[in-house]
């Protein structure tokens, strides 16, 4: 697919006397598996809070695929297509794998109903089927959320996004916490689902960003620093002073960039 995903033209938000993101101007093209990255504090969360309306923007424009969803509300935005997961796990920790699916998407259909169980519902059924085991999480269906490892509640928010049949999704941080095997696990899964759902993916870990990521942004004090490919990114010396900063970290990104 060709044109933009996302656009995004001018955008600003300030807290006070500080300005988190400052008349940003980002274009994500379709096809393409994007991150943004940066230091804390350069306005990451924020940029997504702005995009799926959890916050609204003191200027600027937000297009989704032509469509201005600049004011929109949070569930307008995510009707559209539009998903996320949160940096901090967000997930019903006291029902199960299975329950936490069914109750999103019920939700995300508009046919949440006191007296009518999801059990009920067949179609509700085939798609949490479809999910789990599109997320590696069948043989996970009937155990209480709260008991999952960090890996597993990861997974199991991103397919609570996924099952609502998203066109983009922005998952903030997903990596972050996970155990070696675990990150393996989600990197695959997430290149798994950018085959056909676009993806924009806030993340700390370096070895993970270089490589999965098409495209990369680099924010810094809420502005646009630089973008370009990996490669683009791994030499940019306004990279290595503004993000990096450390020779021991320049060395890390090397390695990361051409591992």
């Amino acid at each position: 697919m060709t044109g933009s995903m996302l656009k995004i033209e001018g955008l600003t938000k300030r807290f006070g006397g500080l300005t988190a993101v400052d008349n940003l101007s980002l274009d994500f093209p379709e096809g393409k598996l994007h991150a943004v990255i940066g230091p804390n504090g350069a306005g990451k969360t924020t940029l997504f809070n702005l995009i799926t309306g959890l916050l609204k923007s003191d200027s600027g424009k937000v297009q989704f695929r032509n469509h201005d969803i600049s004011g929109l509300k949070p569930h307008q935005i995510s009707r559209l297509g539009v998903k996320r997961t949160m940096q901090i796990k967000s997930v019903f920790n006291q029902l199960t794998v299975a329950e936490n699916l069914s109750i999103t998407r019920q939700s995300a259909q508009r046919f949440l109903h006191p007296l009518r169980p999801a059990s009920r519902d067949r179609q509700t059924r085939e798609r949490v089927d479809e999910v789990l085991e599109q997320m590696d999480m069948t043989r996970l269906a009937g155990q209480t959320a709260g008991t999952l490892s960090y890996g597993d509640v990861a997974m199991l928010e991103i397919g609570m996004a996924v099952i609502s049949e998203p066109q983009l999704l922005l998952l903030d941080e997903p990596i972050c916490g996970m155990s070696p095997a675990e990150t393996e696990r989600a990197v695959a899964k997430i290149l798994e689902l950018a085959r056909t759902i676009g993806i924009i993916i806030i993340e700390h870990d370096m070895e993970v960003v270089f490589g999965i990521a098409d495209d990369i942004t680099v924010l810094a004090q809420g502005a646009l620093l630089v973008s370009g490919s990996p490669k683009e990114i791994a030499d940019n010396e306004q990279v290595r002073e503004a993000y990096l900063g450390r020779p021991e970290d320049e060395d890390y990104v090397d390695e990361a960039a051409h591992a």
